[in-house]
């Protein structure tokens, strides 16, 4: 429904564009014209400065212009910042079995299937599960515990190895007391008051025996010690991710030589949909593959129809400026009522009156919009690297307001911007082109 709305919203904005294209190409000024547009601009008491109305017009062009790049970009930089913090430790695709118990046996057989598809730059066994962690005290926090193998190369499936502030993925320990190495989130750690060389235990869902003495099942406990922190700068995973190397999360949760999926880095990962659909008909039943994009197709979807929403809120501001457009050159209109009358009379054609007042709003609306797409430009780059709107990661995953201009939305914005003057001064410039010249000369 939001694509359709979206592309319906193009559809009419080209359209309305073309027809400011026909409206300005059969109304085209000439010197005479311009010349003539460009004197009225100007105040009455000095050629040299435009007058207020005119300026006022123009700043409310330029206003609704810079205020749509910056809120465009602001929501372009959520997606793509959203889409890149998702994608550290997620892989463009994974390919698990249908049914509540996620393992997969034959994992070996299937990653070689996977490895040898077209599109696929790399492939890895992983797993993932759940624990509790705690590092020696009594408080305790619920985490994903995510296996993942210590190729941090070319091989690589996700960016994961590269957000590590200290350590690696290579798990290697200095405690002899411990099952292996085990890293965590920036915030998790801070939480737990953890640092590299700390041992933490973790209790695993699985393998729990029932102790006759307590008449209870007993959960079984694991022991690692810290050998890395990282920050991915995404706070889902930084307060409740840690790592293992797969062969220990497997036996964490009780998963023998299995593991839960196969997870896949493409080429294209804008592509992960169709890709994902044509690697379950390859592979079968009861293999299936999931993307991310439909993962997070509701975050995706809500980002998409709040950045049409607020797009379509300010480029009121836009239409509130056309009509501002419209004020000035009606007051113009009544102001040099006699100068126009004095026009006609020496032989200037209705259709020039017109041409002189439609350039006028044209010109001001190209001038609103030159300024408000240079302002919106530089605003945008100057929030986005200074880091100046800080947020709640907890609540949007990331922690500071991004901006992100796309050329395409400068040249939409710039395109229902001129559209927009273009179609404000046609009612004054046609009731100015009316005037009766007898009079028109005679108004005071």
């Amino acid at each position: 429904m939001t694509i359709f709305t979206l592309g319906l919203l193009q559809a009419v904005l080209w359209v309305a564009a073309l027809a400011a294209i026909a409206v300005v190409a059969t109304n085209w000024p000439r010197a005479l014209d311009l010349r003539i547009t460009l004197r009225y601009l100007r105040s009455r008491r000095s050629s040299r400065l435009l007058s207020l109305i005119t300026v006022i017009a123009v700043g409310g062009v330029t206003v609704g212009v810079m205020a749509l790049i910056v809120v465009l970009g602001v929501m372009n930089g959520l997606q793509a910042d959203l889409r890149d913090k998702i994608l550290v430790a997620n892989p463009h695709l994974r390919v698990l079995t249908y049914g509540e118990d996620l393992r997969l046996d034959d994992w070996r057989k299937v990653l070689a299937q996977v490895r040898g598809t077209r599109g696929v730059q790399a492939a890895a066994p992983f797993v993932l599960t759940q624990g509790l962690i705690s590092a020696g005290h009594d408080y305790a926090e619920g985490v994903i515990v995510y296996g993942v193998d210590p190729d941090s190369g070319r091989l690589a499936v996700t960016s994961f190895a590269r957000h590590f502030t200290k350590g690696d993925l290579t798990f290697k320990t200095t405690h002899t007391d411990v099952e292996g190495g085990i890293a965590l989130g920036t915030r998790l750690a801070s939480k737990l008051s953890a640092f590299p060389g700390t041992v933490v235990t973790l209790v695993a869902p699985a393998g729990a025996k029932f102790n006759p003495s307590v008449g209870a099942y007993v959960p079984k406990f694991h022991r690692y010690e810290v050998t890395g922190i990282f920050d991915t700068g995404m706070y889902e995973y930084d307060n409740s991710y840690v790592a293992l190397d797969r062969r220990a999360a497997q036996r964490f949760a009780g998963l023998d030589t299995a593991v839960t999926g196969i997870e896949v880095r493409l080429a294209d990962p804008e592509q992960a949909q169709p890709f994902a659909l044509a690697l379950e008909t390859q592979l079968g039943y009861p293999y299936r593959a999931l993307d991310w994009q439909s993962q997070n197709a509701s975050l995706f979807s809500a980002l998409k129809l709040e950045k049409l929403a607020m797009a379509f809120v300010v480029f009121l501001i836009c239409v509130v400026a056309a009509f501002n457009v419209v004020g000035t050159l009606t007051m113009v209109v009544r102001d040099k009522t006699r100068e126009i009358g004095i026009l006609l009379a020496m032989g200037l054609r209705q259709g020039a009156i017109r041409r002189i007042f439609l350039a006028q709003g044209i010109l001001i609306g190209l001038t609103g919009t030159s300024l408000g797409v240079v302002l919106g430009l530089v605003l945008g780059g100057m929030v986005n690297r200074g880091h100046w709107i800080p947020i709640d990661p907890s609540i949007y995953f990331i922690d500071h307001l991004p901006v992100r201009t796309q050329l395409l939305d400068v040249l939409q914005v710039v395109v229902a911007s001129l559209a927009v003057a273009t179609f404000a001064p046609l009612y004054p410039s046609i009731q100015a082109a009316r005037l009766d010249p007898v009079t028109a000369i005679r108004y005071e």
